[in-house]
């Protein structure tokens, strides 16, 4: 199966000190184990660079060289699998936007979302299940 990244779940296996760490990076672990793979999408990748980077955030953030390092280390990786937005996902984003009255905070969990849907993805690896719920489509394993 592959499995939706979300950039909570992405920075939680990535920064130690993240208060969910062991509880992401052990079930990322699981799941590749099992064979699993997982989709990345760049609007995730700019917005892990983003938050690790982010002093407000951690006491000890990684610097933008390290974070563009460690962007390119999960884009690069075999069992990820890279899914962009398409006219089809920018079609359903608008439609989901209106259907659920979202507003501004959620335009870029919407355009995720969208877009892991148009590209088949039904699970989704996040911290932040309720951000996608309200989709009605997705699953997010244990």
């Amino acid at each position: 199966m592959t499995h939706g990244l979300d950039t909570s779940f992405l920075v939680a296996v990535e920064v130690i000190s993240h208060e969910d760490h062991a509880k992401a990076h052990a079930r990322f672990q699981k799941l590749l184990k099992a064979g699993d793979t997982f989709s990345l999408s760049p609007q995730i990748l700019a917005e892990f660079i983003h938050v690790v980077t982010d002093r407000r955030r951690f006491s000890s953030p990684l610097t933008l060289e390290q974070a563009v390092e460690r962007a390119g280390i999960w884009w690069n990786a075999a069992e990820v699998v890279h899914l962009s937005p398409t006219a089809e996902s920018t079609l359903l984003f608008l439609d989901w936007l209106d259907e659920h009255k979202l507003g501004r905070k959620r335009l870029l969990d919407t355009m995720l979302a969208s877009t892991m849907q148009a590209g088949g993805i039904t699970s989704i690896l996040t911290l932040n299940r309720d951000d996608f719920d309200v989709f009605g489509t997705f699953s997010f394993p244990r």
